[in-house]
């Protein structure tokens, strides 16, 4: 099957919104994005912004805040905005103070402190709670303008467990979509090595 960028626009009919995947394109050379896998936090009409949750970094919590008693948990980098911040994202709205729900069964922010005492006292699973260096933002309409080339590739969550570890996610998200996007999920980071 020859499939083009061009390709992307004809099969991709869902439009951004909070809860939903955007995945690069796949010839995006992007020191930030390429091949990422971005949660969808928000999109409103004064933006949008979300965490990448496939590039995992070489660094663990307790090692970005070393004056805190914190477990060692990993750390992904969520995107170039404001990139020496931690955010997190979690399981535990109805227990951790100021959490914003961001869908069904998934919060962001809330009290550092309460969250941290919870996974060392084992009263939540530190594997329902997902750590990020930055995040992905999009001014007004920037992100519409973007999808219209092409950039990014929109997907239900359904059956993603954002939460898990998997450098695969982009490749496995396409090829379960099938059809072109399982081709797509196929295609050399360089066109040229095709």
């Amino acid at each position: 099957m020859d499939l083009s960028i061009a390709d992307i626009g004809s099969v991709n009919y869902l439009k951004p919104k909070k809860g939903r995947l955007l995945l690069a394109e796949p010839f995006m050379i992007d020191d930030h994005f390429s091949r990422s896998v971005i949660f969808i936090c928000e999109h409103n009409l004064d933006g949008s912004y979300g965490f990448i949750i496939n590039n995992e970094l070489n660094l663990k919590l307790d090692e970005i805040i070393p004056d805190k008693e914190l477990p060692a948990l990993d750390v992904f980098y969520g995107g170039p905005v404001h990139a020496s911040n931690l955010f997190y994202i979690h399981q535990f709205g109805d227990i951790i103070n100021n959490s914003i729900k961001i869908t069904d069964g998934i919060w962001t922010g809330g009290d550092f402190n309460q969250l941290m005492e919870f996974i060392n006292l084992n009263v939540i699973k530190s594997n329902r709670v997902k750590f990020f260096l930055g995040y992905s933002g999009w001014s007004k309409h920037q992100l519409e303008d973007e999808m219209k080339t092409n950039s990014w590739i929109i997907s239900e969550r359904k059956k993603i467990d954002v939460f898990k570890n998997n450098k695969d996610f982009w490749k496995n998200i396409l090829e379960n979509k099938g059809g072109k996007f399982k081709a797509i999920a196929n295609f050399p980071l360089n066109p040229s090595d095709n």
